[in-house]
């Protein structure tokens, strides 16, 4: 079995991008049942306000010093790569919030329910952000997502409405910080070799067909291997 440890934030756009690209390489390959994927939390930014206050056009040409209609312009262009990808994408109208409880609920999954269950949230909250621009920190829009795919209403409100997993959250934020993560998508193979951004599905069917010639090639066992870092130009011994 391969595992892919993903870090990630719903609201950050490569990420969706990144993310559908892999799976449709793990797809193309056909090796869905002999792939694992566990997700683990980032925010972009944990201070960023529960309630929307402006909008992703204003926001982004504030943070990179454009103009809004460069910005835009900015915006249009990730947004067709997500189209590209097979996503209905529609990031200018995204409303920006806070994604602490997104990923708290993310958490409550992976304890209590099944991968299929794992898997079908992440998407439903990728796409909720990104497809039908709801606010990620709005409660009632998480519990209705979570009972979409199957969860419990009353268990996952009551999760909600406490501080559970919050410390499971900053754990994985306190690992990257560790690994010296500074941007998500970030992708690790087995452990070994990273992929940091979001490669085309060719360069991930590349970094999954490394990966699963290794395994053959030394088994499950990755001891005494130097580590690896692939980026949009291939990969490299560190």
């Amino acid at each position: 079995m391969m595992t892919l440890t993903v870090w990630s934030d719903f609201a950050c756009p490569y990420c969706y991008i990144g993310e559908t690209r892999l799976k449709h390489a793990i797809s193309e390959l056909g090796i869905e049942n002999d792939v694992r994927i566990d997700y683990r939390a980032f925010e972009l930014d944990p201070a960023a306000p529960k309630e929307v206050t402006t909008t992703t056009p204003e926001r982004f040409a504030r943070k990179y010093g454009l103009s809004v209609a460069d910005a835009e312009k900015q915006i249009e262009h990730i947004s067709a790569l997500g189209r590209e990808a097979g996503i209905d994408f529609r990031y200018a109208t995204t409303r920006y919030s806070n994604t602490l409880d997104a990923h708290r609920l993310m958490k409550f999954a992976e304890e209590k329910y099944d991968r299929e269950t794992v898997e079908l949230l992440n998407e439903a909250l990728f796409a909720a952000y990104f497809t039908e621009n709801m606010v990620l920190s709005d409660r009632n829009v998480l519990v209705n997502k979570a009972v979409a795919v199957g969860m419990d209403g009353e268990e996952t409100r009551k999760i909600l409405e406490s501080n559970k997993y919050t410390d499971d959250v900053r754990f994985d934020e306190r690992e990257a910080t560790m690994r010296g993560i500074h941007g998500v998508p970030y992708i690790v193979f087995n452990g070994g070799f990273a992929v940091p951004g979001a490669l085309s599905e060719d360069g991930f069917k590349s970094a999954l067909e490394r990966e699963l010639k290794r395994q053959k090639d030394v088994g499950e066992s990755t001891s005494g291997e130097r580590p690896h870092v692939c980026g949009p130009d291939g990969c490299r011994l560190v």
